[in-house]
């Protein structure tokens, strides 16, 4: 690996302004915390095919991220490049009833675009912090609605550096799963099949899933949304306010108080600090009630 090398080639296809080195990613998280990454890349859709040729070339392992919604990155940081699909790069396009967004999107983009345009059908979405890329890989959903119920299909870069349309089957979209991990696909954008719907409604409902999220989320600290996935038959929070881990603490994070299901950084929490408090978590869980908790957060990075 030759990283001057690496640097020079990335500076043909990309400005020096789309490529940071030893960037912290507690500025690219919703967890604000996590060490350096050695490059920090954000390329334009169209660019992303170059930038993973020249990562394979050069062996410079690399991995994706959206908006770091759903992310905890270790203290150490990340050896290799992240390539980031951020929001300012990405366009969001209508025409009649279907909504195409680039990967750096923010979902909640989409979603106000849908809002202006008279379209039903993302609403679910609006206050979701998440990239509409990320949305797709993990199908993201809120309040009884998920992306599988409006997407058509996805382009992508396949693991051959070629770009695929995969329709919703063939995505394999289910609770927080799509094929796209497994099969070492990067989103590139998405579109969705909306529908007309007065303007009023789509606002009034938006307005309704914004108070409830304010009365029952944590929005004030610093988290990564729903740290677990719902268990079957159960839900994370009521599991974990029944084990008594309301408020339970590890260094600088915290089990909300206002809802068990949220890991918080109070302050200064390390990834070291949300870690531990997760596996505490789990292992009082389990001891409690018998039921294994799973991360919906992803981790990135070497923890110990």
């Amino acid at each position: 690996m030759n990283k001057s090398g690496f640097y020079e080639r990335l500076c043909v296809v990309l400005s020096k302004e789309q490529i940071l080195c030893n960037e912290p990613m507690d500025r690219h998280t919703t967890f604000r915390a996590g060490g350096p990454a050695d490059y920090f890349l954000m390329p334009r859709t169209e660019q992303a095919a170059a930038v993973v040729a020249i990562c394979n070339e050069e062996q410079m392992p690399y991995q994706i991220i959206g908006n770091g919604s759903n992310l905890l990155v270790a203290d150490a940081g990340i050896r290799g490049a992240v390539i980031a699909f951020t929001k300012e790069a990405e366009q969001i396009r209508i025409e009649g009833n279907r909504l195409t967004a680039g990967a750096g999107a923010l979902l909640s983009q989409a979603a106000a675009c849908a809002l202006r345009e008279g379209l039903g059908g993302l609403e679910f979405a609006a206050g979701i912090p998440g990239s509409v890329g990320g949305a797709v890989v993990m199908n993201a959903g809120a309040y009884g609605g998920e992306l599988k119920d409006v997407i058509i299909n996805a382009k992508v870069l396949n693991a051959d550096g070629q770009i695929q349309i995969l329709n919703t089957e063939e995505l394999d979209l289910s609770y927080r799963h799509s094929c796209i991990p497994q099969r070492h696909m990067i989103v590139l954008e998405a579109e969705f099949l909306l529908h007309t719907k007065p303007k009023e409604e789509i606002q009034a409902l938006m307005d309704d899933l914004k108070k409830r999220r304010i009365e029952k989320q944590p929005l004030e600290y610093p988290s990564a949304g729903s740290t677990f996935k719902r268990p079957k038959g159960h839900f994370a929070g009521k599991l974990i306010m029944e084990a008594g881990l309301a408020g339970f603490t590890v260094g600088g994070a915290q089990v909300s108080e206002k809802h068990c299901g949220f890991v918080i950084n109070k302050g200064g929490a390390t990834a070291a600090d949300l870690m531990e408090l997760i596996r505490q978590v789990q292992l009082r869980v389990r001891e409690h009630s018998g039921v294994e908790l799973e991360m919906e957060v992803k981790c990135m990075g070497d923890f110990v």
